[in-house]
Parts: structure tokens; sequence; C-alpha cells
């Protein structure tokens, strides 16, 4: 998302990509008492390697996904089963598009610095309006009735889905303290799932209080062959509710997989 993943990305291709767990520095640790759970892939789909991933979401049967990088930022309608970019609206060159988030009959994206969030027709991709944060604007999601938004830190933002003030904020924490780098967002079954930047983990959040309820640990999703060309980070969490489908993608990656849970104890 940052300079940094730039630099992570070249790493990869040397074969010196981070590799953190949920359980080892710098990602957070938990104790045994939270739960951690790892998983099964159900389907692996193409996925368009030149996206620098920063939002997805599953809706009306296909993929919303936004991505980043000054000048390559954009928002695409994504064939599922094929990674076909359907539909793409481009960024102006000045805007890093971060998270995205499908709420009735609009798509909302923020933006990395700029303090700017768009909201478009979700059918047409027109711009509809703009928007303003004081914060860094990282991932996005929704419960239903407020916006959910996050900066990077362990703070994760209520907004007033028709005039974007803030209505509250909650920080997140486990076992072990503040739980920083929240990144992309999803809401699943009344939970907060959110990527941990730089980290092969996803957080499960309670929305009232920010306690970390349980971890899940991707490690191991892209092979030694996916890992040809550079990637970066995990990111990109979209849920799927009609079906009760999970998917995961990341950062220049080649694949998007649809994952199951399994309980580690």
């Amino acid at each position: 998302m940052r300079v940094a993943i730039i630099v992570l990305g070249l790493l990869a291709l040397l074969g010196a990509v981070c590799a953190c767990s949920c359980s080892e520095s710098p990602a957070p640790t938990t104790s045994n008492i939270t739960p951690v759970y790892s998983y099964n892939v159900v389907n692996t789909y193409p996925h368009d390697r030149s996206a620098f991933t920063q939002g997805l979401v599953f809706e009306g049967g296909v993929l919303y996904e936004g991505t980043g990088l000054n000048g390559r930022s954009t928002l695409r309608r994504v064939e599922l089963e094929t990674g076909e970019v359907l539909q793409i609206h481009e960024l102006p060159a000045q805007f890093f598009g971060e998270g995205v988030t499908v709420y009735g009959n609009d798509i909302i994206q923020l933006t990395w610095q700029s303090h700017v969030g768009f909201v478009y027709d979700r059918d047409s991709f027109e711009l509809l309006q703009e928007f303003n944060y004081s914060t860094q604007g990282w991932g996005i999601t929704h419960d239903g009735e407020r916006l959910i938004m996050s900066d990077g830190t362990a703070t994760l933002y209520f907004l007033d889905p028709e005039t974007f003030e803030e209505i509250g904020r909650v920080g997140v924490y486990d076992n072990d303290g503040s739980v920083n780098r929240l990144n992309e967002l999803e809401y699943v079954q009344g939970e907060i799932y959110a990527n941990v930047w730089q980290t092969n983990c996803i957080a499960r959040i309670d929305p009232q209080t920010g306690q970390v309820v349980g971890w899940i640990e991707l490690k191991g999703l892209l092979t030694p062959e996916d890992r040809g060309e550079p990637v970066d980070v995990l990111n990109g969490i979209a849920y799927d509710a009609e079906n009760a489908r999970l998917f995961v993608t990341g950062k220049l990656w080649p694949k998007l997989f649809e994952i199951e849970l399994i309980s580690a104890g």
C-alpha cells in the first residue's frame, strides 16, 4: 500500500518475502484463549496480477475491486470465475486508491493520504459525490447501518453513510494489547474481518468492543510458482452472504481463493 510495499514486492522476487505468522513478530501475538483458524481452499480463481488490490467486495454475483498506486488506481467490476475485468473506472493520477464497499446502490472508495473519498453509482460507475475525512484512508466496509473505516492504526471509525461524519470509534485489541496496521475490511456475520498489513493474518473483531475474537492464519496460499513474478502482501477480503462464501487475495497476486475456515482446536 505504501512505498515500502513496492520494496517488499521486489524482495518477493528474490524469495525474501516477509512470512510472518499470527504468532511471531512483527505480527500480533495471541494467547491460547483466542481461537486461531487455518483454512481449506475450496476454489481457486484467476486474478489480475497487475492489480494492486486495496479493496474487495462480492455483491450481486460479481466482485468489485479497488486498486491502488498513483497513476494506476482503479475501481473495477470483475467476473469471479474468469478474473475478467468487466468494467473499470480510472482514478485521477494524484489519488492512491484504497478500500471499497457497496452500500445500497452506491460504491464508496477511499484514497490513502488525500483525505478524499468517492461515491459512485453502482451500475454506471458515475461519480456522484466526494467527501472528506481527517485520517488516512485504508479499508472500508459497513454493517448495514454504519460505514466502518480503518486508517492503518488500531482504531476503527464508524461513519454516517449519508453525511460521512464520524459517529463513533473503537480501539482494536487482543490479549497482548492494541492491534495496529488494520487494513482491508469486510463485515462477516456480525464480525469485522481485517487484514493486518504486512502479515498473513486476518483479525476477527467484535465491532461493539474492538476485541479480537479470533485470528485467521493464511500462510501458504501462494505456491513458489505463483511467486515467479513479484507479488505483494495479503490484502483483500470479500464475503458472499447469500452463499456463505469467503474470498481472499493479495496485491499483485495471480489468484483469488475461496476458503473455508478450520478451527485449530
